[in-house]
């Protein structure tokens, strides 16, 4: 496909960036769904400002930092993550003097970090409610105390009460499996809505959404905007899920084959400090540490931390110094491994791009 002087190296190819990009886009524009991508699969301003150009009406992150980066390609963020240390509080505050800044959060205590901040810098945050609607991971559990939350942020100084965020992300079957589920969603967020009504509060934005069920939003008509983040470049999980083809993978990492001693095995330059460590959400016991586009019968076994062991399964065997393209299981957490990214555009030219957002953690 395309010689790299030095592997491994993560490969983003730009049309088809740009093609996954406007597939959102049209389909937002036909439900009235606006777009709020998450950059935490590609932590690049480049790529943020590409979004907002096609129409984004903001950004996603989770982090303060990613926020201060993404600064750089959206004036409207959304923190889809509670802040509590003063570090990380202050520096949210600070950006919100001449940004849109928002933050989700699920509980009192999270909004009050936040709004004394807030005070300090002499700014104004939005918040939206974290509601669990499935995946179990944060939110709060009943409409009731998405209420109660609600009424304390607003009367709170510094806080502004903008919606509800969810993010259904334990919705990783099948398509067509998956209606009945955003149907229970959608009446949960519209219980909670209407209870804010009676109460006399406004959501105003009701934000959701996530690739593997990012093209079934419309059935949650109580969206208002949908936070995907991995359908930019796609990876295994996606492409094993059903959710997108192999033409809209648009992230590879381009490893060297560098051993063949070993019978019925090869081994690549890229490990877990490369590819990182997870497995296929979809069949993880089975499927390996990602896809060789090359060698589709082969199976990257197992990752230490430099080395890719790869079983050959009956198929060809690559020759030494064979570079090959690696479609990892999770794109997110590989491209942050890697300072660096190589752009290919329409005519191959290979631009070297930096990973802006890389390591910021807190």
């Amino acid at each position: 496909m395309t010689d790299i002087t030095e592997t491994p190296a993560v490969l983003i190819d730009l049309p088809t960036v740009k093609r996954n990009i406007a597939k959102v886009r049209a389909y937002s524009q036909k439900h009235d769904l606006a777009v709020r991508p998450h950059t935490k699969t590609h932590k690049s301003i480049a790529m943020g400002k590409l979004q907002m150009e096609s129409g984004a009406i903001g950004l996603a992150v989770a982090k303060a930092g990613e926020a201060e980066v993404m600064a750089n390609a959206s004036r409207d963020i959304l923190i889809a993550y509670p802040a509590f240390d003063r570090g990380r509080c202050d520096r949210i505050a600070k950006l919100a003097h001449d940004h849109t800044i928002r933050i989700g959060v699920d509980s009192a205590f999270a909004a009050n970090c936040i709004a004394d901040a807030a005070r300090r810098a002499g700014s104004t945050v939005g918040i939206l409610v974290d509601l669990d609607v499935g995946l179990h991971r944060t939110g709060l559990q009943t409409p009731q105390q998405a209420l109660e939350l609600a009424q304390a942020i607003s009367i709170t100084s510094g806080l502004r009460l903008d919606g509800i965020m969810c993010y259904p992300g334990h919705l990783k079957c099948p398509v067509d499996e998956q209606i009945e589920d955003l149907k229970r969603i959608d009446a949960l967020l519209h219980e909670t809505i209407d209870l804010w009504r009676k109460s006399g509060l406004d959501a105003k934005i009701v934000s959701g959404g996530s690739t593997p069920a990012l093209y079934q939003s419309h059935h949650v008509t109580a969206l208002t905007e949908v936070r995907p983040g991995t359908y930019i470049y796609n990876d295994v999980n996606t492409l094993a899920g059903g959710f997108c083809s192999q033409d809209e993978c648009a992230a590879m990492v381009v490893c060297t084959v560098i051993s063949d001693a070993v019978p019925d095995k090869f081994v690549i330059d890229a490990g877990s400090k490369t590819l990182t460590s997870d497995r296929c959400s979809v069949n993880p016991d089975t499927a390996g540490h990602g896809r060789i586009v090359e060698y589709p019968r082969a199976r990257i076994s197992k990752l230490t931390e430099e080395h890719g062991e790869v079983e050959l399964n009956g198929g060809e065997k690559p020759k030494l110094g064979e570079q090959v393209h690696v479609i990892p299981n999770h794109i997110c957490p590989c491209i942050n491994l890697h300072n660096r990214f190589w752009l290919r555009d329409e005519k191959g030219t290979l631009t070297s791009m930096p990973v802006d957002a890389r390591g910021l953690v807190s």
